[in-house]
């Protein structure tokens, strides 16, 4: 028995590698671009500490406005001498972090409101509604450059601030979706068997409708990307010496037509990570969505 088994064993093996070869070759490549891309991006901003080649501080008079390709500096310096390879790496940590920990704090607070007003109705349900459309009418860059230009601007608040961009959607999302599997009865099952709300909404309905929030969250991931982008182009985001994205496309503005390579490295990123995020967001909501199927 043991030796058929261990017969067997490579055979069951190969149809599992195969099975998984024909899932990835249906994966379009675009969707395996920007899936590579982003582990690329995930895994510069996890190591950024071993990957950059100098400090993000470190400066070469000596070597200011250097070209790319120098093999002391790949993609050129700065006007202050400063490697653009090793700020690009420290960007690409500092906005990931803005725009990861914002996506989080946008759907857990907006989800949290959604299941409120699905549980309670009434007058909390008009409540987080009417909290809904203000935040959707309200103008949210225009206010960050207000909270920023009033509070100062550090990393916690930055990403407390871009955490309430987008948090309707969720709320919306969460209160549509909970009204709809309230209504399948399931959950009403649940309770008479004398579960708590609270287990009803994290144990029950909430794996329900996961996969929709998911799809929403890499729909605000690039868009809180781009606002971090802009306040920092703007002077009100990241401060010096720490850098981001949108700061080095803000400093290298002044240097666009002697030195390029400054802004245009972090342009690109910028570019390529939000339209990677968008089309597997894409993929991700023909993929989870069962109306779509």
């Amino acid at each position: 028995m043991t030796l058929a088994d261990n017969t067997r064993s490579p055979a069951r093996e190969a149809s599992l590698y195969t099975r998984v070869i024909r899932q990835v070759r249906k994966v379009p490549f675009s969707v395996t671009f920007g899936i590579a891309w982003l582990a690329a991006m995930i895994l510069i901003a996890v190591f950024a500490d071993t990957i950059r080649p100098y400090g993000i501080t470190a400066m070469d008079l000596r070597a200011r406005l250097s070209l790319p390709g120098n093999p002391a500096h790949f993609l050129g310096t700065d006007e202050l001498g400063r490697d653009v390879l090793s700020r690009l790496v420290q960007s690409i940590r500092v906005s990931f972090t803005i725009a990861f920990g914002a996506t989080i704090i946008s759907a857990v607070f907006g989800t949290a409101l959604g299941f409120a007003a699905a549980k309670f109705r009434g007058v909390v349900e008009q409540f987080v509604l009417m909290l809904a459309d203000f935040q959707a009418a309200l103008p949210f860059l225009v206010m960050s450059l207000a909270v920023l230009a009033f509070f100062g601007s550090s990393m916690p608040l930055l990403i407390g601030l871009m955490g309430f961009y987008g948090w309707e959607r969720y709320a919306r999302i969460a209160r549509g979706l909970a009204i709809s599997a309230g209504a399948q009865g399931y959950a009403s099952a649940v309770v008479q068997l004398g579960a708590t709300p609270w287990r009803v909404y994290m144990r029950h309905i909430l794996p329900n409708v996961a996969a929709t929030l998911i799809v929403s969250m890499t729909l605000t991931f690039p868009e809180i990307i781009l606002m971090e982008s802009g306040l920092s182009f703007l002077g009100l985001g990241v401060q010096p010496p720490e850098t981001s994205l949108g700061n080095m496309v803000g400093f290298g503005r002044e240097y666009l037509t002697r030195a390029p390579w400054i802004m245009l490295a972090p342009a690109f990123v910028i570019m390529m990570t939000t339209l990677s995020i968008s089309l597997v967001g894409d993929w991700l909501r023909d993929k989870l969505d069962p109306t779509l199927r």
